[in-house]
C-alpha cells in the first residue's frame, strides 16, 4: 500500500459574488480532484483546534497526526529545524518577515514606528532569496549580538533566535494586517520592549541599505522593516514511523513544512523550481512524489500557491493556482499511481484563506480520501470536490489530527 497526502495551502474559501456565488474551488476546473471525490470519501475536517490560531503550523501538524494541543510550541522552532538551526532548551525562535511599511505613498526613509505606518506588503514584494540573504546578514552584523541572532531563510521568510528568551508576548502575523496601521499590532507583553527595540533598529539599517535604494529606483518595493511573530521553543515529537509504521517523505518549498518533516522523521525532497509561490514547479512536485514512493510508504506534497494568492487578494491567481495544482500535481500523481497497485490519496487544504479577507480563518475544510484497490462494492460520494459538496455529505471529522487514522489504518 502506498499513501499520498496533497495539501493545497489555503485553498478553501467562501462564496464570491464575482464567481456567481461560487467558491474558487467550485469555479476552478478541477477534473482530477472531482473524479477522486466522486469515487471516494468526501467530508469536512476541523483542522484548527478550539483556542488556536488557524496557521499552517497548527493545522498541518494536525494533518500529520500530531495533536497540536499536545505538541505545538510555535511556528518558528519548526522553521529553525528546516534551516539547520539547533535550539537550546531555553532558546526562543521567532519568524522574522522582511516586510514593506508605508506612510501615505512613501516607503523610503522610514526610521521610526508611528501611528500612520501601514503594512504595505507582508512579503516586501516577494523579495528574492538572494536579496533577502544579503539584508539578513547585514542585520545580523549590525544589530545582532550574543543574545540575538538572525538566520536567512527563503524569500521574505527568515528567523531570529533569542538565546534564553521569552515566549509569552503577543505577536501578530503580518499577513493578518495587510493594508492596516501597524502600531497597535507591535509586540506586546513581557519581553516586547526588546523586540520593539530590535525592530526599530532594523528600520535604521534597512532605510540606508543600498539594496533597498536599488529596489526603489527600479520601482520595486523596498524591504524596509522586519516583523516578528510565531515564536516558540523546540517541540518534542515522536517520529511518524514510530507511530504508524510507515516511512515518509516531505515535498515542500517552505521552511515550515520542511521543519515539520524533520520532526516527523521524513526525508526532505528538493524539487528544482519549487518556490513556495505562484510560479512553483507544480508538475515537478508530482513527478518527484512518484519517484519518492519507490522507496517510501507515504509522501506529503505541499503546495503554497493558493495561500499566497489569497494573501495578495488576487482571485484570478487563486483560481489558476488551484487549476494548476489539479492538472499538474494531482493529475501527474493519478496517472503514475497505477504502477503501485493498491494506494490511497488524501487531498485537502490546511485551513480556509478567503481571498476577500486576505487572511486565514478557522472553519472546517473539505477533504477527499480515495482508496484504489478497495472493495469494489464501496460507494463513493458521487459529488465533485468543493466546500458545499463536502458539507452536503454530512461527514465531519471534528479533530484534524484524527484524519490520519482514517487515512492510514
Amino acid at each position: 500500500m502506498k499513501y499520498v497526502i496533497i495539501v493545497g495551502d489555503g485553498m478553501s474559501d467562501e462564496s464570491i459574488a464575482e464567481l456567481g456565488g461560487r467558491t474558487p474551488l467550485q469555479a476552478a476546473k478541477t477534473p482530477h480532484m472531482d473524479e477522486l471525490a466522486k469515487r471516494g470519501e468526501l467530508g469536512l475536517v476541523r483542522t484548527t483546534p478550539e483556542g488556536y490560531p488557524p496557521g499552517s503550523d497548527v493545522t498541518q501538524m494536525g494533518i500529520l497526526g500530531y495533536d497540536p494541543k499536545k505538541y505545538y510550541t510555535g511556528r518558528s522552532p519548526l522553521e529553525a529545524a528546516s534551516i539547520g538551526v539547533q535550539l537550546g532548551k531555553d532558546d526562543v525562535a521567532f519568524r522574522c518577515n522582511l516586510v514593506t511599511l508605508s506612510q501615505g505613498q512613501k516607503t523610503t526613509d522610514i526610521r521610526r514606528f508611528n501611528h500612520k505606518l501601514v503594512m504595505e506588503d507582508y512579503s516586501a514584494g516577494h523579495v528574492t532569496t538572494e536579496e533577502a540573504q544579503e539584508l539578513i546578514r547585514d542585520l545580523n552584523d549590525q544589530i545582532g549580538n550574543e543574545t540575538i541572532q538572525f538566520y536567512p531563510g527563503v524569500s521574505y521568510r527568515h528567523l531570529m533566535v533569542w538565546i534564553g528568551g521569552k515566549t509569552q508576548m503577543k505577536c501578530t502575523p503580518p499577513h493578518d494586517i495587510s493594508g492596516k496601521p501597524v502600531f497597535d499590532h507591535l509586540p506586546k507583553g513581557d519581553g516586547s520592549d526588546l523586540l520593539r527595540e530590535i525592530m526599530e533598529g532594523a528600520l535604521e539599517v534597512l532605510a540606508d541599505h543600498p539594496l533597498n535604494a536599488e529596489r526603489s529606483k527600479e520601482g520595486r518595493l523596498p524591504a524596509n522593516a522586519i516583523w516578528f511573530w510565531g515564536q516558540g521553543k523546540a517541540p518534542s515529537m515522536p517520529k511518524f514511523k514510530e507511530r504508524f509504521g510507515l516511512s515518509g517523505a516531505m515535498i515542500a518549498a517552505v521552511d515550515l513544512m520542511k521543519g515539520l518533516g524533520i520532526y516527523a522523521g521524513f526525508e526532505l525532497i528538493a524539487v528544482p523550481g519549487a518556490t513556495g509561490f505562484l510560479d512553483t514547479n507544480y508538475k515537478g512536485k508530482g513527478e518527484y512524489a512518484l519517484a519518492t514512493l519507490k522507496r517510501h510508504d507515504l509522501v506529503y506534497v505541499h503546495v503554497e500557491a493558493p495561500d499566497e494568492a489569497s494573501h495578495m487578494g488576487d482571485l484570478a491567481a487563486k483560481v489558476k493556482a488551484i487549476e494548476r495544482l489539479d492538472a499538474e500535481v494531482v493529475g501527474t500523481i493519478r496517472e503514475g499511481m497505477a504502477s503501485f497497485g493498491e494506494h490511497k490519496i488524501l487531498i485537502l487544504p490546511d485551513h480556509p484563506n478567503p481571498v476577500m479577507m486576505k487572511t486565514h480563518t478557522s472553519g472546517p475544510v473539505p477533504y477527499l480520501l480515495y482508496h484504489h484497490g478497495s472493495d469494489s462494492s464501496a460507494k463513493g460520494s458521487g459529488r465533485p470536490y468543493s466546500e458545499p459538496d463536502a458539507e452536503a455529505t454530512g461527514i465531519v471529522v471534528h479533530e484534524g489530527y484524527q484524519l490520519i487514522e482514517r487515512f492510514v489504518r
